[in-house]
């Protein structure tokens, strides 16, 4: 029989009820001090139907941070709220992982500790403007970082892993894309170092895997997930050579045994594409979740062909708390309101409607 999107999969040692992915979405819902909220439990178990779910990023260290109201995984206080949303999606039968992250140049002094510049592999400054609490600033000229402060980075990916399992996450996702820390290293349009860290794809790989040879000291590898953007432009970021560069990524970390590589397919500034995933797919001997305006249609398409293994929706999952019984029967969509995707009430947030039967 072939594979369908509603169909269990086995994810290393877990047993998914569907191929369905909630996708790491930053909503801006925690409080100034990085902790959970009751509305933001609210929200995940909710959506506690998805196969899996994974958090919104979720900065690893005061540094790291690179917008307001985000939650953090750097202290204790903010893992034990974390661990009300935990408990609330395992009540509901669910899966959910944390997603590990670190801004880097996607910030702003007012949202660093004591003002101060944030960092980057390189003294870049991204264009546009970044949210902070006192409105939009314009984005600063990072400081490079040091090649001495780098395991200072990886230290606190490690224990933000650590305290994620404290948190009772099923798993953790590092977050190697969109223009933050990681990605920015990567990548050679965001990454001009002539250190160890620099240069050739080994080496602008180099943080990615000692970021995760620090977090798969917490977490068994079948545990560890991560996301990846090969061509997406957001964040003022680009590559010489994309289809190379991350067909060698994609290769080294399939020797992990990861739990996934959850991969945004294309460019979600443009909804284009110029790479073959396909391509990157198959460097990848784990399972591979898709992303990026996907579909029910496409969905199945994907899993049924093997394109991918599991598909991770943003947007429907947002507006459609209940998005895998909408599928499933085939059921209206809420639409989505783009004007309270990063407000910080309840409205736009865990008000979406759940599909109610005419009888009901």
């Amino acid at each position: 029989m072939s594979n369908d999107v509603f169909e269990p999969v086995q994810l290393g040692d877990l047993t998914l009820a569907n191929r369905m992915v909630m996708a790491p979405m930053t909503r801006n819902r925690a409080d100034v001090n990085g902790v959970v909220t009751p509305m933001m439990v609210t929200y995940y178990q909710q959506r506690a139907t998805a196969g899996l779910i994974i958090t919104e990023s979720v900065p690893v260290s005061p540094e790291a941070v690179g917008y307001p109201f985000t939650p953090g995984i750097y202290t204790d206080t903010q893992a034990v709220s974390w661990l009300c949303v935990t408990d609330a999606v395992h009540s509901a039968g669910g899966r959910i992982f944390l997603q590990l992250q670190h801004c880097g140049r996607i910030s702003h002094p007012s949202l660093q500790p004591d003002n101060a510049t944030p960092v980057a592999p390189s003294a870049l400054r991204p264009e546009g403007q970044v949210y902070t609490y006192s409105g939009k600033h314009d984005f600063v000229t990072p400081r490079a970082l040091e090649t001495s402060e780098i395991p200072k980075i990886v230290a606190q990916f490690k224990r933000a892993a650590e305290l994620a399992k404290h948190a009772g996450f099923d798993g953790v996702e590092v977050h190697g894309a969109n223009g933050y820390v990681i990605d920015q290293f990567l990548r050679d349009g965001s990454n001009l170092r002539t250190d160890a860290y620099g240069g050739s794809v080994q080496n602008r790989m180099r943080l990615l895997n000692e970021v995760l040879d620090a977090v798969c000291t917490v977490w068994q590898a079948q545990r560890v997930g991560v996301r990846l953007t090969p061509e997406n432009r957001f964040n003022s970021m680009s590559d010489s050579s994309p289809q190379m560069h991350f067909s060698y990524f994609i290769k080294q970390l399939s020797k992990r045994g990861l739990a996934y590589v959850h991969v945004l397919e294309g460019d979600m500034m443009a909804k284009n594409s110029e790479l073959d995933y396909r391509a990157l797919r198959s460097k990848f001997s784990g399972l591979y979740i898709a992303n990026n305006g996907y579909d029910l249609v496409r969905a199945q398409t994907a899993v049924r062909s093997g394109d991918a293994d599991l598909v991770a929706f943003g947007t429907p999952f947002l507006a459609n708390p209940d998005l895998v019984r909408r599928y499933r029967e085939n059921l209206p969509l809420n639409e989505a309101d783009q004007a309270t995707f990063y407000q910080g009430g309840e409205a736009g947030y865990i008000d979406y409607p759940f599909y109610r039967d005419e009888e009901e």
